[in-house]
């Protein structure tokens, strides 16, 4: 069985057209791939946050979780976007569960290096997968929100992409991410251009130039960890062009390839 991890992020999951999720049960019923959605929800959080008048601070695109922002985290992520994702799926078909992180100990979490500056924001140090594969099993698309529990019950907000990346590797997984632009895009002579692959030298270099910043930092992070450690590919594209998902899964030059160097000639 081929898995594909399809990670949503939540400034485009408001406004994915229908289309899309079309896409993900076709692929569910039609052809080798088996989808799995990980989402996340960011906008969603930062207005339920501004209501309530509490802060929202990012450090290179993570989020600050204290105890107040991590239960809106959990709410917002585990609650209305993953039960939203699972409803337009049915809604064309589909038969999706939805599923935190938390639940059976999906995501089992640490905390992050960077503790003293982020809070409960966490990296996932073991994925229970025989979860995934029984939903799988039973004839549904897994829909995960991105919370994740260690031994102690103590909940993490984790960053989607570092979820995705981490469930990609541990199915061995192909990685694909939604954006609302197809793909990594660089200057050329005042013109943006996408690349259709880059590699991971590339990546560090643009990330320390700050052609690639904010919330694309840990995406393209997330990409590199998760190919040194065996997910057979990574790819960005632009979830609004229609059919893009299906052409990416069927190996058409569909937005950006990121691959490691030894595979960029």
């Amino acid at each position: 069985m081929k898995y594909l991890v399809i990670k949503c992020g939540g400034s485009v999951l408001e406004n994915l057209p229908r289309s899309f999720y079309e896409d993900i049960v076709k692929m569910h019923t039609s052809s080798e791939w088996t989808p799995i959605i990980v989402h996340g929800g960011g906008p969603l959080i930062t207005s339920l946050l501004k209501s309530l008048n509490v802060e929202t601070k990012f450090v290179n695109g993570l989020r600050v979780t204290d105890h107040q922002v991590l239960d809106v985290v959990e709410m917002v992520l585990s609650g209305s976007v993953n039960k939203q994702v699972v409803r337009n799926l049915a809604e064309v078909g589909g038969n999706a569960v939805g599923i935190s992180g938390v639940d059976g100990g999906l995501l089992k979490a640490a905390p992050t290096a960077d503790a003293k500056t982020l809070g409960f924001v966490g990296e996932v140090v073991e994925v229970n997968h025989s979860i995934i594969k029984g939903i799988i099993n039973q004839g549904f698309i897994p829909v995960i929100s991105p919370v994740g529990i260690d031994a102690g019950g103590q909940r993490y907000n984790i960053n989607g992409d570092i979820a995705a990346s981490a469930i990609a590797k541990a199915l061995e997984a192909n990685l694909c991410f939604i954006s609302d632009i197809p793909g990594i895009l660089v200057d050329n002579n005042g013109v943006k251009t996408k690349l259709d692959k880059v590699s991971k030298t590339i990546i560090e270099q643009m990330i320390q130039e700050k052609t690639i910043f904010g919330g694309m930092i840990p995406k393209v992070k997330a990409a590199i960890d998760g190919l040194v450690h065996n997910i057979p590919e990574v790819g960005i594209i632009n979830g609004f062009e229609k059919n893009s998902l299906l052409d990416y899964s069927n190996g058409k030059c569909v937005g950006t390839k990121i691959v490691l160097e030894e595979e960029i000639a």
